[in-house]
């Protein structure tokens, strides 16, 4: 018989990395641009906590980009519903 080994949800692995360290979102003078972008073109896209926190953690170095792409697609896999 195979043992399921269960992956922790990638929004804990998220919230554990900014506490392991010590990792937190500070917006930027470019995110609000972007985000009035965003909002001027028609488009309504928001991150939430952990969407921040991850975008943090790849700002710090502590995560690479393409890790940091590998997770967040995982936590929105997971997100749907």
């Amino acid at each position: 018989m195979h043992e399921i080994v269960q992956q922790p949800s990638a929004s804990a692995t998220i919230h554990a990395l900014a506490a392991q360290h010590c990792v937190a979102y500070v917006q930027t003078t470019m995110d609000v641009l972007g985000s009035d972008i965003t909002r001027l073109s028609g488009d309504d896209v928001a991150l939430d906590k952990t969407e921040l926190l991850l975008l943090a953690l790849e700002r710090a170095g502590c995560i690479d980009p393409v890790d940091a792409v590998l997770l967040h697609a995982r936590y929105l896999r997971q997100a749907q519903p």
